[in-house]
């Protein structure tokens, strides 16, 4: 059960979102008909600032919820599985909402078996494709421990243990899944806004951030101070892509995706 404090808090939220200025409260209880009087709205305002959920610019002023409120707010709005979703949606309504959106296509390579070629080279043999690598006793024993696993984990242990002979031509099969970015134009803005280093740019713009993501929300440990970064396993066109969508912390990603869902 929602208590008052909270509902006041969620319904400053929703009008800031939608309005983005401060959120007086006379204007939030004439905006949704809220029993409450506006002293009582007032009292709970205080409180919430108090705790680090609302801020005020001066006195007089309406309030705004925190960088902290909004990342509770859609950690809470968020938490939801995703099935099918529109590409010309996406296209649209990413330039409409002003985030930028990730759309990369889940090869489902699994490692099948090592074949040791005279204990010279060994041929990796996945799903749809295969490699050679130089053998050594270490490696080999390292590869039959991953037989099963899919390509990106592979990319991901490989890097991790220094195996970049592996690391390097696995990611090429990688990268060569259908990869697509809807409105770069913001995430270009983000990178030059907070100074993005060439190798993190590349990341973002080649696909790699997404291998290594797993489905829900992302803060200040991928993307600056302020932002949301939101990833979901899902469908376009029967076909399972991941997608990562990044923008504000004060964009409508409720109205955004109820607007790409097919569902």
């Amino acid at each position: 059960m929602i208590d008052k404090k909270e509902f006041l808090l969620h319904s400053i939220i929703k009008a800031y979102i939608e309005h983005l200025e401060p959120i007086g409260s006379t204007q939030l209880k004439s905006m949704y008909d809220i029993a409450y009087s506006p002293a009582t709205i007032r009292g709970y305002f205080k409180k919430l600032g108090d705790e680090g959920f609302l801020a005020q610019e001066h006195v007089s002023s309406g309030r705004t919820p925190t960088t902290e409120a909004l990342k509770l707010y859609w950690s809470n709005k968020l938490n939801f599985k995703l099935d099918f979703v529109d590409r010309r949606a996406i296209e649209y309504f990413s330039k409409d909402l002003g985030v930028a959106v990730f759309v990369q296509e889940q090869k489902s390579d699994i490692l099948k078996d090592i074949l040791n070629v005279e204990n010279r080279y060994m041929i990796l043999e996945f799903s749809t494709f295969a490699i050679t690598v130089k053998y050594s006793d270490a490696l080999y024993r390292f590869l039959s421990d991953m037989q099963g696993l899919e390509l990106v984990h592979i990319v991901n242990i490989s890097k991790q243990v220094g195996a970049y002979e592996i690391y390097e031509k696995v990611s090429q099969h990688l990268q060569n899944k259908n990869f697509h970015i809807y409105n770069t134009k913001e995430f270009f803005s983000l990178a030059l806004k907070y100074n993005y280093d060439e190798n993190s740019i590349n990341a973002f713009l080649k696909g790699n951030i997404l291998d290594s993501l797993e489905e829900g929300l992302y803060f200040e440990d991928l993307i600056p101070e302020g932002y949301i970064a939101i990833c979901h396993n899902c469908k376009i066109e029967n076909k399972e892509i991941k997608m990562l969508v990044v923008g504000e912390l004060s964009k409508d990603y409720e109205y955004f995706y109820n607007k790409i869902s097919m569902v």
